[in-house]
């Protein structure tokens, strides 16, 4: 039988080691090792360290989960030096998933040396290292073997919280709850303490930009706010404090030291406001307030940036407006369209371009900041930009033909070719409706003068054209034509620049029967 094929070398190939990297785990720094060595050795003496207090009334280990898991924490701490059975425990299928990551946990603690971790990384509860023994929850791990970090233990207790109970947990406590989520008041103070938006005050608290008075007495403003109230505290935060918590949002820094994370079970949240112009003694629409506590109901659950509060808030109560008109935020009653118009940003022949297109609109229309145009079932005319530009804009394809028609008499075809250069530039509306007025105007003005088709003998013709060019283009245009002239075109263009007052660099071009007889005639 052949040989196989003679195995080759190359210099440097000998002793080569090859370096794997395993996703998940790290060689351990000597901070981590230190931290692990601590927390594991205090858990060994202590098993029942990561437990919470339970402030209720637990039923009978059958039925209920926190019982069962209490019971079976008793179990293991009994074995926690008996390593054979803690092996068989971490990698059993069967039994309480706590203790089996329990068990793990134990299993490590009694190692000699930790020198490669596994990674825990979480978009919501950050980043961590932990032990891994046996088929435990990794979650559960991680809360046990970090069972000093307030937000990490709630971990542990995932499963009892989707189970209906409830756990809070900061530096100085933490608490099981039972089936009712009550929020300790010191668990409260801490979390709004160590909250990612600073306030003032005690009993009542709130960001820059409110003051005591404001919240305590819940009034509105025009620029809003949220007002959070739980048992013993009340919290004012504006949208302006709120836009400005995207790396540590808010309401998370709050709700992730409960579980489940819903703040909305232990506080109520109102937004303080209504639109500006909107009566004292009118109610806000009922659907508008049944989306806002959606929307509120949402970002108390994480569901909803803070960012993106004030905004949805708002839009919320405008959005279930069905009469009169809005711009911007503001409102106006049906039978105040003038004043709409006159609070609108711009000039008044846009004002006046917009109401021409109001006129013809059958029904409600809104008009997004993007310029999309949306049909309203209702009757509101809502505008969500303050300016008449970016109205005119998105107004002007659709509707621009009738703004030709209703400012400036042009027919169908006539206002064609302008609404279709218009919609191509972009110009601004401004400029545009000026300078196609003044157009407009003066061809009206020529279409008054008369003989428009008739051969008038000179020098009336040429009048005639001095009077044309001068509504077309102004009396400056006409001095070149006058210099031009000859004969008695040339005593008409005199009398002509005479009577403008435009003689006194020009005379030297005339002759002196030229100027005698257009003096005559002036």
């Amino acid at each position: 039988m052949a040989a196989g094929p003679a195995e080759v070398s190359f210099p440097g190939d000998k002793n080569r080691k090859k370096r794997i990297r395993m996703r998940g785990i790290k060689k351990a720094s000597k901070e981590i090792q230190q931290r692990l060595d601590r927390n594991l050795e205090a858990l060994l003496d202590n098993p029942e360290i990561f437990l919470p207090e339970i402030r209720a009334e637990l039923g009978r280990p059958r039925k209920d989960a926190v019982a069962a898991t209490l019971k079976e924490v008793d179990s293991v701490s009994q074995k926690r030096h008996d390593r054979r059975w803690l092996t068989k425990r971490m990698t059993k299928r069967r039994g309480d998933l706590v203790c089996r990551s329990l068990a793990g946990s134990l299993l490590a603690a009694g190692d000699a040396n930790i020198s490669t971790v596994s990674v825990y990384n979480s978009p919501i509860y950050g980043t961590t290292s932990y032990v891994r023994r046996g088929n435990g929850k990794q979650s559960h791990m991680v809360g046990i073997q970090n069972f000093t970090n307030p937000r990490m233990r709630l971990l542990v207790w995932d499963d009892h919280a989707k189970a209906g109970n409830w756990f809070f947990s900061w530096h100085g406590g933490f608490v099981c709850s039972g089936k009712e989520p009550k929020a300790p008041a010191e668990w409260v103070d801490e979390c709004l303490d160590s909250a990612s938006i600073d306030l003032s005050g005690d009993d009542v608290r709130w960001s820059r930009g409110l003051e005591k008075e404001v919240v305590e007495s819940a009034r509105i403003t025009d620029s809003g706010w949220v007002r959070l109230s739980f048992d013993e505290v009340v919290v004012g935060i504006t949208g302006s404090a709120l836009a400005k918590t995207a790396e540590d949002p808010f309401i998370a820094s709050v709700a992730l030291g409960m579980m489940p994370p819903k703040l909305s079970a232990v506080a109520r949240a109102e937004w303080m406001w209504r639109p500006q112009g909107w009566p004292d003694e009118m109610a806000l629409p009922e659907e508008g307030c049944e989306k806002l506590d959606e929307v509120l109901l949402a970002w108390m659950n994480l569901a909803l940036p803070d960012d993106k509060l004030a905004r949805a808030c708002k839009n919320s109560i405008l959005g279930s407006i069905e009469e009169g008109y809005i711009a911007g935020s503001h409102w106006f009653a049906p039978d105040a369209r003038s004043d709409f118009l006159g609070h609108l940003q711009g000039g008044d022949v846009e004002r006046e371009a917009l109401a021409a297109i109001l006129d013809s609109l059958d029904g409600g229309a809104r008009v997004r900041s993007d310029g999309a145009i949306l049909d309203m079932e209702n009757e509101v005319i809502r505008f969500e930009d303050s300016a008449c530009h970016p109205v005119l804009v998105a107004l002007w394809p659709e509707h621009g033909m009738e703004v030709l028609e209703s400012m400036f008499g042009l027919t169908e075809s006539e206002a064609e070719s302008v609404h279709q250069r218009q919609t191509r530039r972009k110009q601004g509306f401004g400029a545009f409706l000026r300078e196609l007025r003044a157009s407009v105007s003066t061809a009206q003005r020529l279409q008054r003068l008369p003989w428009p088709n008739e051969l008038l003998p000179s020098p009336l013709a040429f009048a005639y054209a001095l009077v044309r060019k001068a509504t077309e283009d102004g009396i400056s245009s006409t001095v070149a034509l006058c210099r031009k002239a000859k004969k008695l075109d040339a005593a008409m263009g005199w009398a002509w620049l005479v009577v403008h007052d435009r003689t006194e660099s020009d005379a030297w071009r005339f002759d002196q029967a030229s100027r005698d007889k257009g003096g005559d005639w002036t």
